[in-house]
């Protein structure tokens, strides 16, 4: 089989050279949403709601909210609700309009370090299915056919006669959206794996690829609390750790796709012994001190021997005190990480992305004891310190969250099974 890694650097070698400011490509502006994106955007955040209020809410002009409402019913994007009249039953009956969740569907596929997650997720988010399995390989072009070739069945499964528009895709470390390749995720020893064209090639669906950072973003922009979807820092603690930041609703990428690269933050924690040691060389890296391996090794060498992150995890929640010790050990550490991200992005809100955190209030508040006593900016951390809004599915929201999130930036672009509109 050949090799889908660039044959001129192997997975974990590093460049002799820095890069030529010519050979840094131009950035690429973030896409904001169209109009009908916009309006689109509204009805899903009040729907069922009446052409009117989407205009007050968009912007827009009522005749411009009306065409573009009218190519949202032609797609099959939204539906029209049971006539409301107005008050004391004057003037024309309004028609709410809210999104169609009866004839489509999206798939997601998160790829982690250990495991992939297949999900199908509705046009409001919702998870429909998923299907969590531990790696048959981590060659790319083997993993990725595996991924792809248990899609139908999930589609069989669940589908309910629903129509899947397209695959998002959503792993750790560096992932380019553009070219639609994984730039490079290192404990796989990825490297320039272009996912796109493969999983394209194997299922015959458009196919979207993020970083599961920048994802989670977006569906908190979608689908999660308010006050997450302007000004966000996402800090993700799994496996792997990054993040993703949104200004004015609009996500950062980088020219290089790194944006978010936090995984080597020097958090001096001293002490680290049991950690997993950090493949930058140096000790004491935010991955090597919070990442999911480092917490099992790290209960190991206390003395409590789990097969996996999940059972230690579990460990944690039934009460047990050294897991228990662990998981507010490693909120507090997160609570350095983002005492540092707050100081340096000033967002209105910044989302832990761990599980700790997200179902433990010891843990959460450990780590905004932590930004209390080191931010110099965040004078308000119970407010701009909150826990992911899909604790528990984050994994199986991830790739879905990809695919709805092109979708519902550009819903008249270039979505085969939707019919076309003028």
């Amino acid at each position: 089989m050949k090799s889908l890694s660039a044959p001129a650097r192997r997975p974990h070698e590093t460049r002799t050279t820095p890069p030529r400011r010519a050979d840094i490509p131009a950035p690429v502006p973030g896409r904001r949403p169209t109009g009908t994106g916009s309006v689109l955007g509204a009805i899903l955040d009040h729907g069922p709601v009446a052409r009117s209020t989407v205009a007050r809410l968009t912007g827009l002009s009522p005749a411009s909210v009306s065409g573009h409402v009218g190519r949202l019913l032609a797609r099959g994007l939204v539906r029209e609700s049971a006539e409301t009249a107005g008050p004391k039953g004057l003037g024309r009956p309004h028609i709410p309009v809210e999104i169609d969740t009866g004839s489509y569907l999206v798939a997601g596929a998160h790829i982690a370090v250990a495991h992939s997650t297949l999900s199908l997720m509705d046009l409001r988010g919702r998870i429909v299915a998923q299907d969590r399995r531990p790696h048959g390989t981590t060659d790319p072009h083997g993993l990725l056919n595996q991924l792809a070739a248990r899609l139908p069945a999930l589609v069989d499964a669940h589908a309910e006669g629903r129509t899947v528009l397209a695959l998002g895709l959503a792993t750790g470390h560096r992932v380019d959206p553009v070219g639609g390749a994984v730039v490079a995720h290192p404990q796989l020893g990825w490297q320039d794996v272009p996912a796109r064209d493969l999983l394209a090639a194997a299922t015959g669906l458009p196919v979207h690829v993020d970083s599961h950072s920048r994802a989670l973003a977006r569906a908190e922009q979608l689908f999660g609390q308010e006050s997450t979807r302007a000004s966000t820092v996402l800090l993700f603690v799994g496996a792997v750790v990054d993040a993703a930041f949104a200004t004015e609703g609009a996500l950062h990428r980088g020219p290089r796709s790194g944006a978010g690269s936090v995984a080597h933050l020097p958090l001096g924690a001293g002490g680290s012994g049991g950690a997993e040691p950090c493949s930058c060389g140096r000790s004491g890296c935010l991955q090597s001190e919070v990442s999911e391996r480092a917490m099992v090794r790290r209960a190991a060498a206390q003395g409590l021997v789990t097969g996996s992150f999940p059972e230690l995890l579990d460990r944690a929640l039934a009460g047990d005190a050294v897991a228990v010790a662990l998981f507010r050990r490693r909120a507090r550490l997160v609570g350095r990480a983002a005492a540092l991200l707050l100081d340096m992005f000033d967002p209105e809100v910044l989302v832990v992305v761990e599980p700790g955190a997200g179902r433990m209030p010891e843990c959460l508040a450990d780590l905004r004891a932590e930004v209390a006593e080191r931010s110099v900016v965040c004078d308000d951390p119970e407010r701009a310190v909150v826990p992911s809004s899909f604790t528990g599915s984050v994994l199986a929201v991830a790739g879905g969250a990809v695919a709805l999130g092109s979708l519902y930036t550009d819903p008249l672009g270039p979505w085969p099974a939707l019919p076309a509109v003028s």
